[in-house]
């Protein structure tokens, strides 16, 4: 079909048609769509909306392993919950049969911000090959128009000699600038394609190097492997899942009691531990050191081109090497403040009780690792020191590229002095978690009322902190606070949120959805002078 169209007089008129910037195919008509009139935030909040309602029809189809399968709404908060990588609970993971763990896996590896940046990617290099292809048309030195052949007459033949010459050294410089911009234009776009390709080899190996180490370390240790066998939780899918969560900053667990069960565990502590950094706050230094060593084996100018041009690529992860390295040392700067004032108010706790000081230093270190974003726990929440929690509400708070960079951007300068009236009407992020918070007290005033050991403003705020940073941490609840006895209320395996009205649920889902897309307002509020 190619053929015949490159040899008939179709080709002329498509040639036409793309120059004049015609769309000539449906593809091309839903990207000019997709690229024009629809934002990138609307585009992730369909994306996220779509994927949390397909969510909760396989979880609502699939059976369960309990006998009364948890509401419908539940469902959907949970749905919504793996798909915005927030890991907030208010069904028992142990109540998911195996084949709805399955399907929560493949919702978290889908909504992991490595995944949906390297989907961007790709759109990018579509969209970039497309407004290429319409560029190129016919090659513009065919189009050259021939002299018309001159008459017998020698003084026209030497007019038009000196014409032709004075048209071909006036198109030099032209021809050249077209061929240098084709290829500047086909080498961006060849890179921006082996950065797609190398952003999914670093997800196949990631996923696939752990899921192994995880599911050996557990057939070869006897106490892990006695815990899943207890609770009935195939091996592999255990190792998979718990991957994926990590990896993807989830913080799902397939046990009730998350990782507490394995605080006994170390090996596989220390094994799961290098993930929650992989895919999350020091996701841009190792995809830097990944292409630099790709550059340094294959010898490829994509490699170096996308080390030296990484701002033109539109790819936020890719960052320069000083900014890389700030960030690691911001990481591990943070991480280093929680450890100490973790292990000063914690070593001598409940939660460390019957640990040996090898398990206390390897479970402080996860517990405080994955307190930025990935919301795995070895701990109980709720006996923490009030010092620890408020650090913890800090850090969550905290983006995953938070960077202390001793440098001012002159380009960042220029554009503060521009800002628009959108610009100004619009709020900062703690603005925004202040009015959720609020909202969510007056949905809970009766519980506020009558639990308040359970129900109080900082449990809530703690929650809707945890929801907006996609964290996942819980305060719990406990039958043994309530003030008046309830013989009904039985201790359950799942966040604070379980014991919320619809309403304080359905205010806590567009938390975790705006927590999610919350880069794309990062800046918000800045305009807005309190001195």
């Amino acid at each position: 079909m190619r053929h015949l169209l490159s040899c008939s007089p179709l080709k002329n008129l498509h040639d036409r048609s793309s120059a004049l910037g015609a769309p000539v195919t449906p593809i091309m008509s839903l990207h000019r769509l997709l690229s024009i009139h629809l934002s990138p935030v609307f585009l992730q909040l369909l994306y996220f909306i779509i994927m949390s309602l397909l969510g909760f029809l396989g979880l609502k189809i699939s059976k369960p392993r309990i006998p009364v399968p948890p509401n419908a709404f539940d469902l959907f908060f949970t749905s919504v919950s793996a798909s915005t990588v927030s890991s907030l609970s208010v069904v028992e993971m142990e109540a998911f049969s195996n084949s709805q763990l399955i399907l929560i896996i493949f919702l978290m590896f889908l909504g992991g911000e490595v995944f949906i940046s390297m989907l961007g990617l790709l759109f990018s290099s579509f969209i970039l090959s497309r407004k290429q292809s319409l560029k190129d048309g016919p090659n513009p030195l065919q189009l050259k128009q021939r002299p018309p052949i001159p008459s017998a007459n020698q003084i026209e033949i030497r007019l038009v000699s000196i014409h032709k010459q004075n048209d071909v050294s006036s198109g030099d410089h032209s021809d050249a600038n077209i061929v240098q911009n084709d290829k500047t234009n086909r080498l961006k776009h060849n890179s921006i394609k082996c950065l797609g390709f190398v952003i999914l080899g670093y997800l196949a190996v990631l996923h696939m190097v752990g899921s192994g180490l995880v599911s050996s370390y557990i057939s070869i240790i006897p106490s892990a492997r006695k815990v899943l066998r207890n609770k009935g939780i195939n091996i592999h899918t255990f190792s998979v899942f718990t991957i994926v969560s990590t990896f993807a900053s989830c913080g799902f667990v397939p046990t009730n009691e998350n990782m507490f069960v394995f605080r006994h565990n170390p090996g596989l502590l220390l094994l799961i531990l290098p993930f929650v950094f992989l895919g999350s706050t020091l996701y841009p230094p190792f995809l830097r050191l990944v292409i630099w060593i790709l550059e340094r084996v294959t010898k490829r100018e994509e490699f170096s081109y996308i080390q030296r041009n990484y701002e033109v690529l539109g790819y936020d992860h890719m960052l320069s090497g000083v900014h890389c390295l700030c960030l690691a040392a911001t990481v591990l700067g943070l991480n280093l403040t929680q450890f100490v004032l973790f292990c000063c108010m914690e070593w001598k706790s409940e939660n460390m009780e019957g640990l040996n000081s090898i398990q206390k230093l390897i479970s402080s270190l996860f517990q405080i690792s994955n307190v930025r974003h990935a919301g795995e726990s070895v701990v109980d929440l709720s006996t923490l020191s009030s010092a620890t929690l408020v650090l913890f509400v800090v850090m969550m708070y905290l983006p995953p590229y938070t960077t202390f960079l001793p440098t001012r951007d002159p380009e960042n300068d220029r554009q503060k002095e521009k800002i628009s009236l959108r610009e100004c009407l619009m709020s900062s992020q703690l603005s925004y978690l202040v009015m959720f918070i609020i909202l969510i007290c007056i949905t809970e005033s009766r519980s506020l009322r009558e639990d308040p050991l359970n129900f109080n403003v900082f449990n809530i705020a703690l929650e809707v902190m945890s929801a907006y940073g996609n964290v996942g941490f819980s305060m719990g609840y406990s039958c043994k606070l309530r003030l008046k006895a309830d013989g009904n209320c039985r201790d359950k395996w799942f966040g604070f949120a379980g014991r919320w009205s619809s309403k304080g649920k359905l205010i806590l889902i567009v938390v975790m959805v705006f927590g999610r897309v919350k880069k794309f307002n990062i800046n918000g509020g800045k305009p807005w002078l309190l001195s």
